[in-house]
């Protein structure tokens, strides 16, 4: 049944997300650290990395936010739920970030929610232990992609490292979390199409 609540309340979400106004409740990892002293070809590479983090958060918000709008079961909704605030903490650290080197969010971002709500919408119609493996296994390819812009950074550029550190440990709590209420590990074919779908995403952020 339509809820005139829920819309707004979701369409709000849609917006903060999209205009960059999110907030997190925990302190920016990193935030006594020193700024190092980066070229500006480090500082191009710090912003497009971050870049690329910033959008797989605006991923990440609108696929959790589909799947909590379909999930059937209170304790899946609610594990979607408490994903999705902490990846609203992400979006705000690493929009700050970009700032900071001077770079600029990615313009395409409206196209990757969109896209990514629709998907985790129709995650969630599969069912809950679909739903759940979805995220489990969303979360652990986020994990793997963290790490290698972990190797990619400039080793100087602690402030970057400890958001990205503290991003790692946060998304795969997620994915124990989603396992713990009964996640089902997706087929082979469903992961490969997530991680092609990943590198298109991946690739146009770091440069648009």
């Amino acid at each position: 049944m339509f809820n005139i609540d829920d819309f707004i309340i979701g369409f709000d979400r849609v917006l903060r997300t999209l205009a960059g106004s999110t907030q997190s409740l925990r302190p920016c990892p990193g935030e006594e650290l020193p700024h190092a002293e980066l070229s500006d070809a480090e500082r191009r590479l710090g912003a497009a990395l971050m870049r690329v983090d910033h959008a797989g958060e605006i991923c990440a918000q609108a696929l959790y936010q589909g799947q909590a709008a379909t999930a059937r079961d209170s304790a899946a909704k609610a594990a979607l739920e408490k994903a999705a605030q902490e990846e609203t903490e992400h979006l705000a650290w690493t929009a700050r970030r970009i700032e900071e080197l001077g770079g600029h969010r990615s313009m395409l971002n409206p196209l990757w929610y969109a896209g990514s709500f629709a998907i985790g919408a129709a995650a969630g119609l599969l069912g809950d232990k679909w739903n759940l493996g979805f995220l489990a296994e969303t979360e652990r390819q986020v994990v793997d992609h963290l790490e290698g812009h972990l190797k990619r950074l400039p080793a100087q550029d602690l402030k970057s490292r400890a958001i990205l550190q503290q991003m790692a440990e946060d998304e795969g709590r997620h994915a124990t979390n989603a396992i713990k209420h009964g996640a089902a590990e997706l087929p082979a074919p469903v992961k490969h199409a997530m991680q092609a779908a990943s590198k298109v995403m991946t690739g146009t952020a770091f440069w648009i």
